[in-house]
């Protein structure tokens, strides 16, 4: 067992999530930013061109590449039934009790029927720190000791942090700039997210994310 979960950590490149930000094992450091959708039947023939025309500034004014992810996955009806289970239990009325239980039976039949799918869309902003190399003796942190190397790296950490930043927020104003809201994961809906990306199989949530 202890082999076969080491060869599936092999396949996945995150080292770890920090305060929201995932670092790869090549260093490379990845934001993660949660976007809202657009629903262009709803807007006007000028509405629908100012907001391709501010996209297509956005994207012009970016330096640095951006990646957008689309997940698609069936809605987790569960919860809502969990819910109107705990509704039904709670009704004195016998009309209203009989009203609930066909109507939790409607929504269960429904999506039983029915594949009722959920689109989640990202925006993954990248930083790659520069490499310093240290040479061979390790340089002036061969003489360092272990607290200073821990306060070292965590000073690196934030500086790079700093940059990544810079580059999120610019994806976030230009973002809403178009009419699209926009949530930055934090530390634990990035784990989830990923979570659900490397096991599918799992039970399928919507992502909380904090407010």
């Amino acid at each position: 067992m202890a082999v076969s979960s080491k060869a599936t950590q092999e396949f996945v490149p995150i080292k770890e999530v920090r305060d929201g930000v995932v670092i790869l094992k090549t260093g490379s450091m990845r934001a993660v930013v949660l976007a809202s959708s657009l629903n262009f039947s709803l807007k006007s023939d000028d509405e629908r061109e100012a907001i391709v025309s501010q996209f297509q500034d956005f994207l012009n004014s970016l330096d640095f590449e951006v990646e957008i992810s689309i997940q698609s996955r069936r809605l987790d009806i569960r919860p809502y039934i969990a819910l109107l289970e705990e509704q039904y239990k709670k009704q004195l009325n016998d009309l209203m009790k009989i009203q609930t239980r066909e109507y939790i039976e409607f929504i269960k039949k429904f999506t039983e029927s029915t594949n009722i799918m959920t689109k989640s869309f990202f925006v993954v902003v990248p930083y790659d720190p520069a490499i310093i190399g240290g040479g061979a003796g390790g340089g002036i942190f061969q003489k360092q000791s272990a607290e200073e190397k821990v306060q070292a790296k965590q000073a690196t950490f934030e500086e790079n942090r700093t940059q990544l930043e810079q580059r999120v927020s610019v994806v976030e104003q230009g973002l809403v700039r178009s009419g699209i809201r926009v949530i930055r994961l934090g530390t634990e809906e990035v784990i989830e997210l990923f979570y659900k990306i490397f096991n599918p199989g799992d039970t399928e949530k919507p992502i909380k994310v904090s407010s």
